[in-house]
């Protein structure tokens, strides 16, 4: 049965709460409503006041009509007014008490403060009132401590008690913090523990200071004194009380393994309430020092709230809920083995809330309600109601209340049963008080929000428009949008149950004027907001990670785009800092700019663009580079004959890695002031072992590379010497060569100072004939690279020496090399010399080559010289213009290429060596066979009639054979230079002309003409004319121009373009334009050409039009009339109306319809208004 009550009363409070849920509405911002008092502000419950300033005590309340105020002291009434040292401040329960005249301890009490009203009464907490205490410490002796080295040690500090309890720390004389460290750490209880203490711990000023927070005030406790001895010393300080006998052993305290100094025990537990700190500590002691470490034996420790402290010998959770109970083991371990500790903790609660306090209830009268105080804590905390301060039992009965446990339930109410409810959830560890009225009215509904309010939100962003209400019955919200057709509910509005239109993700068409109607039984509220959408800010370009070379100037470009009806506020920043103020710094509309950069530029750059609404930022990093500082301290080691050993320090990089380091060297022996590359080592290194030449003094620098350049050289290196010795090597590039036919020069490449490795270098010269059975000729040269061997035979093979000889030696046994003496002219030509055709442009020559002694020389090839005697042709000249073909190496044949065919030609072949060429072989003669000919020397077109062209033309001037005939081919070519059928006439050799008849007349003909011989034909000439029009076509034109109707059109037509004309000049004289729009908008004929608006002119023709007659009316050049279907003339083709031909009747026209004349003519062209004769010369040219 109970369990049966106890679910219809949790249905009927789920019922009451759906009824209520509208109550967050603030009520003070109404006038005149009648309202319960509400405590707004209070003291603390625990609260310690400073004894040397004025008691204060807050209590501050609200309510209509405005509550009275009055204190209880240790639970009976507190009568301020009897008291000379206690006040009131005017409007407000808030006490104060002047302590000038009375001690702070008297008033040491627990106080609660009461609001009322005529509508209820509110409570504060019991404030608890303490005096802060900071007592001095007691005066003791204390006795200096002489310990052991290597024994673990304890100083206590002991402070006084103090309210609150004061921050403990170490210090010495100087006011300097003792260092701590895993060996040395200071406990929870302020006392200093020492794991093991070693030599350095002895002293005499270990002092312990507390500071109390509310006083301000520090005490000290009186210094201790440490004095750690090791055995020796001890035996030495009591051998003169003790005959000189050794007490102690000469070692130090052994090494032990670790054991807690605190807590004591291997288990503990600690209780600690929720939501305060837990600490928890272990302190070990042992040698060598042990290690800390912590676990939690049921679970994970929390990450987010655990922290370790103290060298993690502290171990503390903030924030302790229930979960952290369990226990929880530290561990001491060191090399020698481990201890360990466990701690039980347990969690307890004071009472908290589940839900939040109670809220106040504003009910319309006859509606129902719940107050509900749900709390919760450890040990289960019990609920207790009071009504305006009297316990809910002892208030006067009301059948609309109801209480049940944690939840009081009002039915059906009635005006003037308005009160204030006191709620206190208490446990062993605290208590909660809170005050909630419930408030009896009947309001018609009112909105709170103002109106006409603008709400400005960005595109694709929720949209929040609030309708804040307040009425009794809670009114009920009714959104509308512009017109009101519909209420707003459904995608995309949300109503919440406060009021508050959302709209998810507004857009543009979610811009406008929005109305909010709140309804009760009593009335109903209007409401007008409007909502404006916006667009988003939006950087389109953001700035660029950039790396800049020190000195130089750097751009970041931050390009925006916004909405143009919010104001835009460019801002930079540097590392997340405002800009340094510099002059470098340039800051524009859409970048910042920064000049002459050093290396303190260097850091993040972010460019924020703000408006009232949203923002957009992006950031680029800028990185100043610069050269390479240059490597520093130089040394030299591991020093032997031909090596050393070369180190250094790498300077500063300037954020560009070194990518290699260069050594250079200067021999101040033999190059002073030259520095020479040695070698290269990479960035990463920074020695290098170098080899070295023997006799030299060498001073070494080095240079780092980056991305950047070279770095300044370093400082150079001390000098370092090598000894000389023999040379390690002989010259290179022997060769020998003769400069005359009976001498042999012998040179090389001298050594240089680096190779020479030693004084006095000179080269022993050898040289012997080779093939022949003789001795080596030696001699020596001193500062030369080069001796000459006199009276040698032409061009004989020497085997040759050159060695390198110091002071101190030889170099090794040089290489052979094989010269030549000198060279002279070959003796002898070529012999059996041959030529063979292979067609009538190309001959292929042969011959024999010359034996090897009558060379004389290195071979280098052969030449052929040929020439053309004349063309076989009688007409053709001579020729005598020799040409030459050289064929480098040992051949015996080569190709005449190019050559003319029906001539006659001569050749012969020579050698040649180093020295020149030899004699020529005998000349002999070819003839080359005929070819096909060139195209005829010219092509002319004469007498042109009705349906014949004559044809005249000169033969080729390159025959290349007897002429046997012509082909002559042709066809017409229409106005789109199509081609038509091709015709072919096959002529004699004897003819340069011929007459072609049955053609068209008024056609164009384009012709061929080519000469054969016996290899073919050649490639052809072409040219192209023109057949006259007929005369009986002309006249039918000139019979339709000379009509009557005709000229008189022509006539009327002039006269109205005269009119016109003398209209246009007079406007023109006037200032003004004829208006001629209409009169071009009313012609349909399209080959009208209407009068330009500016300038009175006829408009321009294109291309096709311009120029020709007039459909159905062309007139020929000769004024008669040609019977055919054809609209061709020659007048489409000229210059002009008539065609131009040659003397010989040969039409000069182009196919392109159009001359260079006439463009010039157009390009040119007056935009000047034309006189009235000019105008009907232009009328004429038209018809």
């Amino acid at each position: 049965m109970m369990e049966r009550r106890r679910m219809d009363v949790a249905l009927l409070v789920l019922f009451l709460v759906q009824l209520t849920t509208a109550l967050e509405v603030p009520l003070d911002l109404l006038e005149g409503l009648p309202q319960p008092p509400t405590i707004t502000h209070q003291s603390p419950k625990d609260y310690i006041i400073d004894p040397r300033e004025n008691i204060i005590i807050h209590c501050e309340a609200k309510g209509k009509p405005h509550p009275s105020f009055s204190w209880t002291r240790n639970g009976t009434h507190f009568d301020i007014d009897e008291d000379p040292n206690v006040t009131m401040k005017p409007h407000s329960g808030t006490m104060v008490v002047d302590i000038s005249r009375a001690k702070a301890e008297h008033y040491e009490s627990v106080y609660q403060c009461t609001s009322r009203n005529k509508h209820g009464t509110a409570v504060s907490n019991n404030i608890v009132v303490q005096q802060s205490r900071s007592p001095l410490w007691s005066k003791e002796k204390l006795k200096a401590m002489v310990v052991q080295e290597g024994v673990s040690m304890v100083l206590p500090c002991r402070p006084p008690a103090g309210l609150p309890p004061p921050i403990i720390f170490w210090m010495d004389n100087n006011f300097q913090k003792l260092p701590q460290s895993s060996r040395v750490s200071q406990s929870l209880n302020g006392d200093l523990y020492f794991s093991n203490v070693l030599r350095e711990d002895s002293r005499n000023d270990y002092i312990c200071y507390a500071r109390f927070p509310y006083t301000q005030t520090i005490q000290q406790k009186q210094p201790i004194s440490v004095k750690v001895l090791n055995m020796d010393a001890i035996n030495d300080t009591m051998a003169a009380f003790y005959n000189e006998t050794d007490l102690f052993s000469e070692e130090p305290a052994d090494e032990r393994k670790p054991t807690f100094l605190i807590p004591s025990g291997p288990s503990s537990s600690k209780m600690v309430l929720r939501g305060q700190v837990l600490e928890m500590e272990c302190i070990a002691e042992g040698l060598p020092t042990p290690e800390v470490s912590w676990i939690k034996v049921s679970g994970d420790l929390p990450a987010k709230r655990t922290f370790f402290l103290h060298y993690q010998k502290t171990l503390r959770i903030v924030n302790v809920s229930e979960s952290d109970a369990g226990d929880y083991r530290c561990t001491a371990r060191n090399r020698l083995g481990s201890v360990h500790h466990t701690i039980k903790v347990n969690v307890k609660a004071a009472p908290y809330w589940i839900s939040g306090a109670p809220r106040n209830l504003v009910l319309a009268p006859g509606e129902s309600g719940v107050l509900t105080c749900r709390a919760s804590g450890t040990p289960k905390p019990l609920v207790t109601w009071a009504m305006n301060g009297i316990p809910i039992e002892n208030s006067p009965k009301d059948l609309s209340r109801k209480v049940e446990d944690d939840t009081i339930i009002f039915t059906d109410v009635q005006t003037g049963s308005s009160a204030v409810f006191q709620c206190n959830v208490s446990n062993d560890y605290g208590y909660l008080l809170s005050n909630a009225f419930v408030n009896v009215l009947s309001e018609t509904p009112r909105v709170l929000t103002p109106s006409n309010k603008v709400y400005q939100v960005i595109k694709n962003h929720p949209a929040l428009i609030d309708c804040a209400s307040f009425g009794s019955p809670i009114p009920k919200i009714t959104w509308f949008k512009d017109s009101r057709a519909s209420t707003l509910d459904g995608d995309p509005y949300i109503v919440h149950d406060n009021g508050t239109l959302e709209i998810h993700v507004a857009q543009a068409r979610n811009s406008g004027k929005y109305t909010c109607v709140a309804r009760n039984t009593l009335g109903n509220y209007e409401n007008h907001v409007y909502l404006e959408v916006k667009e988003p800010t939006r950087i389109l370009k953001q700035p660029e990670y950039k790396v800049v070379q020190r000195g130089r100037s750097v751009v970041f470009e931050c390009k925006v785009k916004h909405d143009p009806s919010l104001i835009p506020t460019m801002t930079w920043l540097k590392d997340d800092g405002e800009l340094p103020d510099d002059e470098r710094l340039i800051v524009d509309s859409d970048s910042l700019a920064i000049s002459d950069v050093t290396e303190n530029d260097a850091g993040v750059y972010t460019c924020i663009m703000n408006t009232t609404l949203d923002h957009d930022s992006a950031s680029a990093e800028l990185t100043v580079v610069e050269r390479p500082d240059p490597p520093t301290d130089l040394e030299l080691t591991d020093q032997k004959k031909r090596s050393v050993q070369l180190t250094w320090t790498p300077g500063d990089e300037h954020n560009s890695p070194i990518q290699k380091f260069l050594i250079q060297f200067e021999d101040s022996l033999h190059h002073r002031g030259h520095w020479h590359n040695l070698t290269e080592v990479p960035g990463s290194k920074t020695t290098a072992h170098l080899k070295l030449s023997p006799y030299m003094h060498y001073t070494f620098r080095v240079l780092a590379l980056n991305a950047v350049n070279l770095s300044r050289p370093s400082f150079p290196s001390r000098m370092f010497k090598t000894e000389p010795a023999a040379p390690d090597e002989n010259p290179t590039g022997v060769q020998g060569l003769g400069t005359e036919h009976d001498n042999l020069v012998i040179s090389w490449k001298p050594l240089t100072g680096l190779q020479s490795n030693g004084p006095g270098l000179h080269y022993r010269v050898m040289w012997r004939q080779k093939l022949v059975d003789s001795d080596w000729t030696t001699v020596t040269v001193a500062n030369n690279s080069k001796f000459v061997v006199s009276g040698t035979p032409t061009f004989v093979p020497y085997e040759l020496r050159v060695q390198a000889v110091n002071e101190q030696g030889a170099a090794a046994e040089p290489q052979t090399a094989i010269g030549f003496s000198g060279e002279d002219l070959p003796v002898a030509a070529p012999e059996n010399v041959q030529a063979m055709l292979l067609n009538s442009t190309l001959a292929k020559v042969h011959w024999e080559p010359v034996p090897a002694r009558s060379i004389r020389g290195h071979l280098k090839g052969y030449r052929v010289y040929y020439w053309r005697d004349r063309s076989l042709h009688k007409h053709n000249p001579h020729h005598a213009e020799k040409q030459i073909l050289t064929f480098s190496g040992n051949h015996t044949h080569g190709m005449l290429p190019g050559l003319h065919p029906f001539s006659l030609y001569s050749f012969n072949v020579r050698l040649y060596n180093g020295k020149g060429e030899g004699p020529p072989s005998p000349t002999q003669q070819f003839e080359t066979p005929e070819g096909v000919p060139g195209p005829p020397t010219s092509l002319l077109v004469t007498n042109p009639n009705l349906d014949s062209l004559t044809l005249e033309w000169s033969p080729p001037h390159d025959r290349n054979g007897h002429i046997t005939g012509y082909t002559l081919k042709y066809q017409p070519v229409n106005d789109s230079n199509e081609l038509g059928p091709l015709e072919e006439l096959a002529l004699p050799a004897n003819e340069t002309s011929v007459t072609v008849f049955s053609l068209k007349y008024s056609t164009r003909y384009k012709f061929y003409l080519n000469a054969i011989t016996v290899s073919g034909a050649g490639p052809a000439i072409s040219q192209e004319a023109v057949t006259i029009m007929d005369e009986a076509v002309a006249s039918r034109q000139v019979d339709i121009a000379t009509q009557g109707w005709f000229i008189g059109l022509m006539c009327a037509i002039a006269l109205l373009i005269l009119i016109l004309l003398i209209i246009c000049f007079i406007q023109r004289n006037k200032g003004g334009k004829y208006p001629v729009k209409e009169k071009e908008d009313a012609h349909t004929d399209p080959e009208f050409q209407p009068m330009k608006d500016d300038d009175c002119t006829f408009g321009e023709y294109s291309d096709n039009e311009d120029h020709k007659p007039l459909k159905g009316s062309r007139t020929p050049s000769n004024g008669t009339v040609k019977r055919d279907d054809s609209d061709d003339s020659l007048v489409d083709y000229g210059d002009g109306g008539d065609g131009q031909f040659n003397e010989d009747g040969s039409f000069i026209g182009q196919y392109s319809g159009k001359s260079a004349s006439r463009e010039t003519a157009e390009g040119h062209e007056s935009s000047e208004a034309p006189s009235p004769i000019n105008a009907m010369n232009s009328l004429n040219s038209f018809v």
